[in-house]
């Protein structure tokens, strides 16, 4: 074999192409650079965009006879329909919060409700207790009143008990005196 390349047809496609790029790019450059070719056109885009005005604003006022929706309406019920999803998820957003703060006040409530019931609990302890004391201090105060009539009594027997020695000790001095007399043979 010789050195010669076998024959590829893409690469005389991209050859072509380049060529027809190439005179294209030349044709447009000549057809831009002709000051009357330029003002055509520009008469020709005014012409158009005036065109498509009329057009636009004949087929708004035909759908409006026909109640079809524009292309304008179709992309403000777009708009609407994004504005609305966005409000419905701010909204979903917001009640998730309220959920988790509900949920979480509900906890706190519970354990309020359990702090609650422990102190009742105690209140009732604390008020039988209150009744067993009340009673325990009516039981003392009788207890009192029957020690200080004990007190009033041995205060009584301690007197009695004394005007007892004194008079046990007048009868001995009394016996005595008695025996003196009678062995002094005075006799009564």
């Amino acid at each position: 074999m010789s050195g010669k390349k076998p024959f590829d047809p893409y690469e005389s496609i991209h050859k072509l192409s380049l060529l027809w790029e190439k005179q294209i790019n030349e044709f447009f450059y000549l057809l831009t650079d002709n000051k009357d070719v330029v003002k055509m056109s520009n008469v020709g885009t005014e012409f158009n965009s005036r065109y498509l005005d009329a057009f636009k604003k004949n087929q708004e006022a035909l759908a409006n006879v026909l109640n079809l929706p524009t292309k304008n309406d179709v992309s403000n019920v777009a708009n609407l329909t994004i504005q609305a999803e966005e409000k419905i998820e701010a909204l979903e957003e917001q009640i998730w919060n309220l959920q988790d703060s509900m949920k979480t006040q509900s906890k706190e409530i519970e354990s309020v409700v359990e702090i609650s019931k422990e102190i009742i609990k105690l209140t009732k302890q604390l008020k039988t207790e209150l009744v067993k004391s009340k009673k325990e201090q009516v039981e003392s105060k009788k207890l009192h009143a029957e020690l200080q009539e004990v007190k009033l009594e041995l205060s009584k027997l301690s007197n009695f008990r004394e005007e007892f020695e004194t008079l046990k000790t007048l009868i001995i001095k009394d016996k005595g005196a008695e025996r003196e007399l009678t062995g002094s043979g005075i006799s009564k």
